[in-house]
């Protein structure tokens, strides 16, 4: 028999015998296994939808001509996203720099800076000082001479050796312009210098620990004591689709380097150093390791969720977007245009396959340009405004889906894209855009002593206090989580929510959900900022949801929840995977594609470990459940052994966690706050990816 005819039989055989396994549960029939077809789903898209090339062949990824729903007559060209047409630079949306100083500003500000640095007690003649002295430098500049910012930090990076393309990185086209104004803003002689200096320029300076909060004034009120009764369960079921950073590729160039030098991988740009003149590995055309979401990986998943989800008929009741969109292109490969396209596409995408239920979406870091950045309202001016063109564009896309109400709407364009939505059930969604939180957004650098700037967490305590005096449970809903390892965000910011998660839990808060890791996770929030950590005290969960990238070493994922349509509380969370190690072998034939699998429920795999008999059949998966789970894993590491494969998505690239992983790994997942985690775990092992 032909070698390639057996091949396929065999791979038949294992679908025929495969869709045959199935689950049940309130959501109907839940497939353990779903192989989708190879054909490409013409059927996923509008009606009429036209491609730039043909939707039937395998050599390379389609390219489908988009139509902004929500700008009139726009239509995004070929060029825009085709492998082959890579820009070097963006010359079309640069940022706006600061006004130049005046003669008298230019006093103050020095005075300021001066007695700033006369009264830090870390200057020493160390290199932390010597970093704030050269900021001082640089801030005069960016008031006095501000197109010269740019051009100061190019030279800097240059001869410090930073970075190896730096006069890319730092264009006034880049991130030149943000730092230029972040710079001129920020009191480098102060707490925002050493944590530039510490983030940003090699760590020359030590993270400065938390600023002490005074909460006197923060709520208007006290908690509760006792409590409100809790809410009553209905035995109604719903079902919430969870999915997070897609980071579609639509410039994923089937066939090139898959095993390139610096990642994102799969581009026609990119090579492996090592063999600059012959490639490697060849990029599948359903995606890689090292490798973003190309468009046949994201059809494919959005073609099984119904089915392995059993909500082909119903939907989803809402589904949760939790951030990152757009592929990780560094600025100069970025623009508005870029960023708008992976927007429109998705979300109509969304609406056509996973049914009528509203999708509430939080913005990711890279789902902006400059990438990273959103500058807080408070710079002022022009300053402030230079984001607002997402902001309008995202909230006309989720009015063109009909996914929030007006009020809303009105909200995300005025805010950051955050928005609360009080549903008919009586559940708060409360967006945030976490942005403000993140350490890689330069101007989060300014003020940063005040853990605030940008009134996010104001707003998350005002919509709090009204769903406290409405009697309602509220989710919360961002991109970049607060706690795990605590790499990701900032300390003081993170510090504040854990207080604010504190006092409207658990009887306002009923779940957390974020993103950004690609990585399935979990972190417990307790009372009195986690000073004693039991199951007693613990009070809120954060979910972190699986991606759907492979990025970095990872196969591709989604969840679905069961929730009880009373109290709001998860009663257990279903998650599918793909195995991306098997999709080279799809390159050959167009009979089927990925292979999603049945990945694990919650409730089974952690629930029977619960000393004194596991965790009862209507007892909802909150912070308790949690806590006890991680209790469990302190008496057998094999838990923890398991918990490090899921984390991973059950990915051939993950490595074990043995020994001091494991007992960081149980501290990760009771750290709520970046605070916390620096404080009690020891660092390293956060992440499955390397």
């Amino acid at each position: 028999m032909n070698p390639t005819r057996r091949v396929l039989i065999l791979f038949a055989l294992r679908g025929l015998v495969a869709s045959a396994q199935s689950t049940t549960t309130t959501a109907g029939s839940l497939l353990s296994v779903f192989t989708v077809p190879g054909s490409f789903p013409t059927g996923a898209f509008t009606q009429g939808q036209s491609f730039y090339n043909d939707p039937t062949q395998t050599a390379s990824q389609i390219q489908p001509v988009v139509v902004d729903p929500v700008e009139t007559g726009v239509t995004y060209k070929l060029e825009l996203t085709s492998p082959d047409s890579i820009p070097t630079n963006n010359t079309q949306d640069a940022h706006p720099l600061p006004p130049k100083a005046s003669d008298d500003a230019l006093l103050k500000q020095a005075m300021a800076q001066i007695i700033a640095i006369s009264q830090n007690p870390v200057f020493g003649g160390n290199t932390c000082a010597q970093c704030q002295a050269g900021l001082e430098v640089a801030k005069f500049l960016a008031l006095a001479s501000p197109e010269n910012g740019p051009a100061l930090a190019i030279a800097m990076c240059t001869h410090f050796n930073f970075n190896s393309n730096c006069a890319t990185m730092f264009s006034a086209l880049s991130l030149g312009s943000v730092v230029t104004q972040v710079v001129a803003n920020a009191n480098v002689g102060g707490y925002d210098g050493q944590m530039l200096c510490n983030n940003f320029v090699g760590g020359l300076c030590p993270i400065p620990p938390a600023t002490p909060l005074n909460l006197t004034s923060w709520f208007s009120k006290p908690k509760p004591n006792p409590l409100p009764a809790p809410k009553t369960p209905t035995g109604k079921r719903l079902n919430v689709l969870h999915i997070s950073d897609f980071h579609l590729d639509p410039r994923y160039a089937t066939s090139s380097e898959a095993n390139c030098t610096s990642t994102p991988c799969c581009r026609s740009n990119k090579v492996n150093n090592a063999s600059p003149n012959a490639t490697l590995f060849h990029a599948p055309r359903y995606g890689a390791f090292k490798c973003d979401t190309p468009m046949a990986l994201g059809l494919a998943a959005l073609e099984a969720i119904p089915p392995m989800t059993g909500t082909q008929d119903t939907g989803f009741d809402f589904t949760l977007y939790t951030g990152d969109l757009v592929s990780h292109d560094p600025d100069n490969q970025l623009s508005r245009a870029y960023v708008e396209y992976t927007e429109s596409l998705l979300f109509t995408l969304f609406k056509k396959n996973l049914g009528s239920g509203p999708v509430y979406t939080a913005l990711g870091n890279h789902d902006s340009y400059n990438v990273q950045q959103d500058a807080q309202h408070a710079i002022g001016g022009e300053l402030a405004e230079q984001f607002s063109w997402n902001y309008d564009h995202l909230a006309a896309l989720w009015a063109h889906e009909e996914w929030l109400p007006e009020a809303a709407i009105d909200l995300a364009r005025k805010f950051y894209s955050a928005f609360m939505v009080r549903r008919q059930d009586g559940l708060r969604i409360i967006a945030l855009n976490t942005e403000m939180w993140y350490k890689a957004n330069y101007f989060n650098y300014i003020n940063l002593d005040q853990p605030d700037n940008s009134g996010m967490l104001r707003f998350l305590t005002d919509e709090l206090q009204d769903a406290e005096d409405a009697g309602d449970r509220v989710w919360i809903i961002g991109h970049v989580l607060t706690g795990w390892d605590g790499t990701n965000p900032l300390v003081n910011p993170t510090d504040l929510f854990y207080q604010i998660v504190d006092r409207y839990s658990p009887h306002v808060i009923a779940n957390i959900f974020f993103g950004h890791t690609h990585e399935d996770q979990n972190s417990i929030f307790y009372t009195n900022n986690a000073t004693e950590m039991n199951a007693a005290n613990a009070l809120t969960t954060a979910w972190i949801g699986p991606g759907l990238t492979p990025l970095t070493n990872l196969n591709s994922g989604f969840r679905m929840y069961e929730v009880d349509s009373g109290t709001f509380e998860v009663m257990d969370a279903h998650t599918w995977r793909a195995d991306v190690n098997a999709f080279p072998a799809l390159d050959s034939q167009t009979a089927f594609g990925p292979t999603y699998v049945y990945e694990y429920s919650t409730r089974d795999t952690y629930g029977p470990h619960i000393a004194g008999g596991g965790w009862g059949a209507n007892d909802p998966l909150n912070a308790t459940f949690w806590h006890l789970v991680t209790e469990a894993m302190e008496a057998d590491l094999s838990i923890v052994s398991t918990y490090n494969t899921l984390q991973g998505k059950t990915s051939v690239m993950t490595k074990p966690c043995t020994g001091a992983c494991a007992t960081a790994k149980i501290c990760y997942i009771r750290s709520g706050s970046a605070a916390i985690a620096r404080q009690n775990c020891q660092q390293g092992f956060g992440s499955v990816q390397s």
